[in-house]
Parts: C-alpha cells; sequence; structure tokens
C-alpha cells in the first residue's frame, strides 16, 4: 500500500537498473522513506525491468526506437508521469537526452546521476575519458536536470583516487559502488524537507552545498 506521507517517485531507467535495485531495497526495508510508484523504460530488453517486476512495481517500455520524432516519444513519457503524477522522477541510468521543453515542464522534478565529478567529462564514456586526461579523481555528481546536458545545479559528489593502471571496468565498477550510497543519501534528504530546488538552484537548509565526500 502506497502511505501518503512518503516521497511519490517515478524511476527512469535503460539498462541493468543496479540503482532501481538498490532503491527497491531501501524502501522496502524503511531505509528510505520513498514510494516507487512505477518504472519507465526505453529499452524492452533491460535487465532492470526484472526488478520491478519482481517487487511488484508497475513498469512501463517506451521504445524510442518506435517513435520517428523525440516529441512523439516525449509524450508517451509525459503520459505516464502525469497518470502517476510523482513528486519525483529519479533518473537511473536512462540513457536519453530529454528536449528543453520536456525538462522545463517537470523542472525541479528531475534528478540524475552522472558518474563523474561534473563538470568533468559530461556526456558518456566518462571513465574512458577520466583514464586518458590522467587525473587522479574522480568520482559521481548528482544534480537536479536542467536542459543544458549533465550541467545542472549540483547537489552532491562523491569521489576516490584512481589507483595506478586501473582500467576502465575497475574503475566504473568502483564508481558505481559509491553511486549507491550518494544518490539515496540525495533522495533521504528530499524526503527529510532538507533540499529543494529553487530559482534554478539547489537549496539546502541551514547547510552549504555542493556537499563532497571523499572516499579513499
Amino acid at each position: 500500500m502506497i502511505s501518503k506521507n512518503r516521497l511519490r517517485a517515478l524511476i527512469a531507467i535503460s539498462g541493468r537498473g543496479s540503482h532501481l535495485l538498490n532503491f527497491i531495497h531501501l524502501c522496502a526495508t524503511k531505509q528510505l522513506d520513498m514510494d516507487i510508484q512505477g518504472v519507465v523504460c526505453n529499452n524492452p530488453t533491460a535487465a532492470g525491468l526484472i526488478y520491478a517486476q519482481q517487487a511488484h512495481i508497475p513498469s512501463h517500455v517506451v521504445d524510442h526506437r518506435l517513435f520517428t520524432q523525440r516529441e512523439s516519444f516525449e509524450q508517451e513519457l509525459c503520459r505516464i508521469i502525469e497518470f502517476y503524477n510523482p513528486q519525483l522522477i529519479i533518473l537511473a541510468g536512462f540513457m536519453r537526452i530529454l528536449s528543453p521543453a520536456f525538462v522545463h515542464q517537470y523542472s525541479g522534478k528531475l534528478i540524475n546521476i552522472h558518474p563523474s565529478l561534473l563538470p568533468a567529462f559530461p556526456g558518456l564514456n566518462c571513465h574512458r575519458r577520466a583514464l586518458a586526461a590522467g587525473v587522479k579523481e574522480h568520482g559521481a555528481t548528482v544534480h537536479f536536470v536542467t536542459p543544458d546536458i549533465d550541467h545542472g545545479p549540483q547537489i552532491a559528489r562523491i569521489k576516490l583516487r584512481v589507483k595506478s593502471a586501473e582500467s576502465e571496468h575497475s574503475l566504473a565498477d568502483r564508481v558505481l559502488m559509491l553511486e549507491h550510497l550518494l544518490y539515496p543519501q540525495v533522495i533521504a534528504w528530499i524526503t527529510q524537507g532538507r533540499l529543494s530546488f529553487a530559482n534554478q538552484c539547489a537549496e539546502f537548509k541551514n547547510e552549504r552545498l555542493p556537499v563532497c565526500y571523499d572516499v579513499q
């Protein structure tokens, strides 16, 4: 049963759904005061859809390849969003660029996690590019979504030291483990009323942003 007092969220995925699985566990064990009302996915073969099914969470596939125009694809997304009327739309590995019109429509409700220390390495292949650049630190950033891709107001970051002779695969795995810590923490701040989106900025009651965690 969905509680009226818990944050109502819709989660958007495209692939394996590791964040979704993490959120399902945290909600089920009452470590996160949130109800996952539904899952929307643009990939009909995404492994993450299985997690939604196992948890009896309604899931919706909107295959972008079946739409000739992005506008039509986003109209279908909007139809699903309006049905659930969530307080928060969590992009969790959702690999589609959203139009400015869509982002403006849900301004303040869209949140994303990106696997780099933004503003460094926006876009794809973040870990490969970080290693090629020889950076000493890498990590992940949670931010509110704006039309400027991967440049919305930062909420929090988490970072680690890049190991010598690190592979792209090992770095990706290490960063993902940290993402699973950071993303729920940010969502918890929202459920607690400590974090909000106002004047195109992330606002945190009586605290400074962005928050950065250092993990060796």
